[in-house]
Parts: structure tokens; sequence; C-alpha cells
């Protein structure tokens, strides 16, 4: 007989399997706190419910937490874990340690359906959403889980194409019921679909990391064919009806190519796009993925981007570049493992 997983379950929902099975509406919280203070592995162990109630839940339920199947560690200290979801599909996290940070890339998706054309998950296509216990899982079973200082969801697929299971997964993290983090530790990573960002601006308070990529509009269609459906311009538009100057954050994130979109060119536009709003640039090193003729540029290249948007009043950073050396750029682990296994 399948289970259901608890793991990923809001106190809404784990209200409404207390009153199914017939048990305390009190129970709820001490559920809650066994699944997110205590990060317990089964019900037996929630030793404060009677042995009939943990008998009852353990007829249909599980706590439904897994641990990754295969892990690749950079010499610079990232790791990348593989996860098996439902229907033999696999999906990666990233840890990534830097000093006093530590974060990491989830993911929301089985594939992705935006293709991008610098992204390899995109090159998978789109397989399935996440559920909210597959998302929530990859930080839960973190063998580094006591270290963690930021949540990213960046990983492989699209959040907000997923947002009903998103949204849980922040409510689990940020609540006194479940993790009880600071929204200013989780980052909301998107393309910007409309519907969905106006509902994630609006229902959460986490950080916001919109992919641009090019200011230019027929270009960012190239790289990224959402921009037919999303444009850039309306994304910011849409983004100047909202309140960034305080505690959240809206940034942008900005992949630098080699002579395609690395000149001052694009910088005096990226200027003129994001005039009046409150927010922050980050330009990003490419990770090379098979298949694909885009370049990473040069860091000169970069650092005088960077000072052209900086001294036009643009607050804007370089990010490091992590993991190269085991591919962390997501959807390279799980595109190899899906080959692997339909050889076998």
């Amino acid at each position: 007989m399948t289970k259901y997983p608890l793991l990923g379950m809001t106190i809404s929902e784990l209200q409404a399997v207390v009153k199914l099975l017939g048990m305390p509406a009190f129970t709820a919280k001490q559920i809650a706190s066994w699944l997110y203070d205590k990060r317990v592995n089964s019900i037996d162990e929630m030793t404060n419910l009677s042995l009939k109630f943990r008998e009852l839940l353990n007829e249909q339920y599980e706590v439904g937490g897994y641990t990754p199947i295969e892990s690749m560690r950079s010499v610079d200290g990232t790791i990348k874990y593989l996860y098996q979801v439902a229907g033999d599909q696999f999906v990666e996290s990233v840890y990534i340690p830097d000093e006093d940070r530590a974060t990491l890339c989830v993911s929301s998706q089985v594939g992705c359906k935006m293709n991008c054309k610098f992204c390899m998950t995109g090159k998978q296509g789109f397989t399935a959403n996440l559920t909210a216990n597959e998302i929530l899982n990859q930080i839960s079973s973190l063998p580094e889980f006591d270290k963690l200082t930021n949540i990213v969801l960046m990983g492989m697929g699209e959040p907000l194409d997923n947002l009903d299971e998103v949204l849980k997964v922040l409510e689990i993290l940020t609540s006194a019921y479940g993790y009880g983090w600071s929204p200013k530790r989780i980052t909301l990573s998107s393309i910007g679909l409309r519907k969905g960002l106006q509902r994630f601006i609006e229902s959460s308070d986490c950080h916001l990391a919109i992919s641009l990529h090019s200011p230019v509009a027929h270009q960012r269609l190239d790289l990224m064919p959402a921009e037919k459906a999303f444009p850039i311009q309306e994304i910011v538009e849409l983004l100047k009806n909202y309140d960034f100057s305080k505690q959240r954050r809206l940034s942008f994130e900005y992949i630098v190519f080699k002579d395609v979109n690395d000149s001052l060119i694009y910088a005096k536009e990226l200027v003129k796009l994001l005039r009046g709003l409150d927010c922050r640039v980050n330009l990003i090193r490419f990770h090379a993925i098979p298949g694909v003729n885009l370049e990473g540029t040069s860091m000169d290249k970069m650092v005088e981007f960077r000072d052209y948007l900086t001294s036009h009043g643009v607050f804007t950073t370089i990010r490091s570049s992590r993991g190269e050396d085991i591919f962390a750029a997501c959807g390279m682990l799980s595109t190899a493992k899906q080959q692997e296994e339909s050889k076998a």
C-alpha cells in the first residue's frame, strides 16, 4: 500500500490529516514539531503521540524523507547532490559553502519548459512538477543542514511554474511551526512568469531574483524563448508597482557571454531598463554545457561591465564561479543519470 509523506505538509494539511484519523487537533502541531524541528525519520520516533495514534498514522502515512543517491564534491568545497524522485526521475541540488555563508540551490521541477539556450535542464524538456515533499526533502536531508544559512530556488525548473508546491515549502521554511527561518535567507529565482510573479510577491516576503541575461528584447528571445510570452520590459514595469526599498531584495541575474552581451552597449541598455527600480545586478560567469556555442567572457570584461553599472547607480556584484569541475550548473548530473538509466 502506498503511504503518503508527511514531510512537506503545511500545518493546515496536518490538521486535516489528524481530523480525518480522529486524533485531537493539537497533535497536528506535535507532528509538525517532530517533522521540522526534531527532523525525525519515522513516525515511531514521535514519542509524545500515543502508541494508538502512531499506529493509526503508520497505516496510511510515513515521514517521507530520503537521502541523495549520489554526490559530487568540487575542489572548492561545492557539493552536488542527486535525488531520485517519483517515476524514476532525477533532480539535483547544489550546496555552496563560502566562508560564513552556506547556500543550497534547490530544484522545483524535473526538467523545465523554458528551454533557455544556456541551461542544461532546459535541454531535458519538462517531465514533472516536484511535490512539496520532494522540494523540501532536498533541504531537510542535506548532510550539511545545520550549516545552511541561505536557500535559493534556482536549481532545476522554473519555480513560478510550480508555485502551489513552492509556496507550501516557503510557508514551512518561514513559519513558527516549521523551520522558523527569516524570509531574508531565501531567494526565488525566475524568468518572470507574470501571473505567478504577482502571486509570489504578494504571498511571500522572500527575496526575488529575475533571470535577465540581456536587456535587448530580440537577443533575450534568442537566449530565452520565454521572452516572447514574458517580455523583460513588461516584467520590469510590473516590478515597479512593488516596494523593494526595505528588507526584501530584488536582483537581476546576468550571465555574461563572450562577444554576445558583454560590451558596454548592453550595460548602457541595462541602466535604461532598470531606471527607477531599487535593485541590484549579479554578473555570473558562464559554465559551458555540451552542444551550446556560448563561452564565458573574461574577468576584465566583467569588471568593466560592473564598474559601468555601478558608476551609473546600479549596484552590481560579480558572483564567483563555483563547482565548475563538477558541472555545478544544474541539469548536468541528472541528464547523465537519466541517459545511463535509459540504456540499462
